[in-house]
């Protein structure tokens, strides 16, 4: 298994490709699983990556369903932007783009092909914004 310089404890697939790309002061968690296999997954810098957390860029949904009658394995890339917080156990699914600064909350799936914008609050199954942290960030960072 090709080893990564981010957690001994986490999988990322893609990496010897070329297929994923992380930003500088970023950190990722144990038993997180990064899926670059099929497609790119960029994650900006100085984003947190929580413990079981998965990134993901490709499913076998329909190749499964008609016994492979549909041979192809769907795959869209992943986009994280800068100075995101991505909660244990959240899962972001094939396609979707998290805007800067935003907040993914533990246990919340991100569906696919999903369009998260800066600054937001992300909690639930599926993920739903719950608002705008853009105040509550300038107040953190003027004090």
């Amino acid at each position: 298994m090709y080893k990564n310089d981010y957690n001994p404890l986490c999988w990322i697939r893609g990496l010897e490709k070329g297929n994923v790309f992380i930003g500088e002061d970023t950190w990722i968690g144990p038993f997180c699983v990064i899926d670059g296999e099929y497609d790119l997954v960029n994650i900006g810098r100085g984003v947190n990556i929580s413990s079981g957390s998965q990134i993901l860029t490709h499913d076998t949904v329909w190749r499964c369903l008609t016994n492979s009658a549909y041979p192809k394995i769907d795959h869209a890339p992943t986009t994280i932007g800068n100075f995101v917080y991505i909660g244990t156990n959240a899962v972001i699914l094939k396609g979707s783009t998290i805007g800067d600064h935003s907040i993914i909350g533990a246990g919340t799936i991100i569906l696919e092909n999903s369009i998260i914008p800066p600054y937001s609050l992300v909690v639930g199954v599926p993920g739903k914004i719950k608002r705008n942290i853009y105040d509550e960030l300038a107040k953190m960072t003027k004090e």
